[in-house]
């Protein structure tokens, strides 16, 4: 069996701390690993599988050693400069920023949705936004069975998808001039402005949604509108997805499908208050689905409410899935 020589970069951060964690979990038993960070965190030593790892310094010459595959989770500024120099060295590049998501020749995967995408690959495969991810695979399951015709999108999303100063934040119950990341105090708030606002009055964030899931699904003129919010809560996303269906449906034939689905476990028995929680998602990679319920108010309406870990399902261990076909 071959050993794969593998990159980690940005190792120091907290998806890539994430990462390393996950490939611990893993234990791929072919795989050696290089890390990569900054100037700011290049010798930093991390014990990784048993062993101290010295972090190196990311430069242009970083892959001119032969690496087979990369994790980027680094940022855009860092995957744009970076990426292009891995992948032109032989280098299969799976990114976690925003840069190349929407690029027609960058494949947008999530292994459970869309592993066939994988292969389409020029040297660089996306990994999508956290929200978008913990969506698409309840949504699969339903246009796969009866065909998406329009998504509305509420998000309630967790202070670590804006990295180590949106957790201080919250912690540190900074306001005013002591604020490191959002624009008010995210203790005891809910903010519903994520990421830039755009044109229309939608944020990035909201069209990340929207065109992702676009994507991902192969239905480019999907109806799609989206409100995403940043809530005081500290790890894993929460969101409110309601969908208008092509037919009709049974409620218990979906909870059945969604069951059999790989990646999702249904939590939905009201009478019992179970439902998916952010404390119960925390830590794992599963995608939670609940309140599973008729919308009554069009034909073929349902709603759902869907939780997941967005550091883990939602950046990191999405990757490292795509890694694992990849080494298949």
């Amino acid at each position: 069996m071959s050993n794969y020589q593998v990159a980690i970069v940005g190792a120091s951060g907290l998806v890539g701390r994430t990462a390393l964690r996950v490939l611990e979990e893993k234990n791929f038993k072919n795989v050696t690993y290089t890390l990569f960070s900054s100037s700011k965190s290049a010798g930093t030593k991390i014990k990784f599988l048993g062993t101290e790892y010295v972090i190196c310094e990311l430069n242009e010459n970083s892959f001119d050693h032969h690496f087979d595959f990369a994790i980027f989770c680094a940022g855009g500024s860092v995957s744009e400069k970076y990426a292009p120099i891995a992948s032109s060295k032989g280098c299969i590049v799976i990114d976690n920023s925003s840069v190349f998501r929407m690029d027609e020749n960058v494949p947008l995967v999530v292994p459970e949705v869309n592993p066939e995408d994988i292969s389409k690959n020029n040297g660089i495969i996306a990994n999508p936004n956290c929200s978008t991810i913990q969506a698409v695979l309840p949504l699969k399951v339903l246009d796969d069975n009866y065909k998406i015709k329009r998504i509305v999108y509420s998000t309630y999303q967790a202070v670590s998808g804006a990295g180590r100063y949106g957790i201080e934040d919250l912690e540190n119950k900074a306001d005013g001039d002591k604020l490191k990341k959002f624009p008010y105090s995210i203790y005891n708030n809910c903010i519903p402005h994520i990421d830039v606002f755009m044109e229309h009055g939608y944020t990035k964030e909201e069209y990340k949604m929207i065109n992702e899931t676009r994507k991902i699904l192969h239905h480019p003129d999907l109806k799609i509108t989206a409100t995403t919010v940043r809530v005081p809560v500290r790890n894993c996303h929460g969101e409110s997805i309601n969908v208008e269906l092509e037919k009709d449906f049974d409620l218990y034939d979906v909870r059945i499908l969604l069951e059999k689905f790989p990646g999702i476990i249904v939590v939905d028995n009201p009478e019992k208050n179970f439902y998916p929680l952010a404390s119960k998602a925390d830590g794992t990679d599963e995608v939670y689905v609940g309140r599973i319920r008729r919308d009554f108010s069009v034909d073929y309406g349902i709603n759902l409410w869907v939780v997941s870990d967005n550091l883990r399902k939602g950046a990191a261990s999405n990757a490292i899935q795509i890694l694992e076909k990849l080494i298949k």
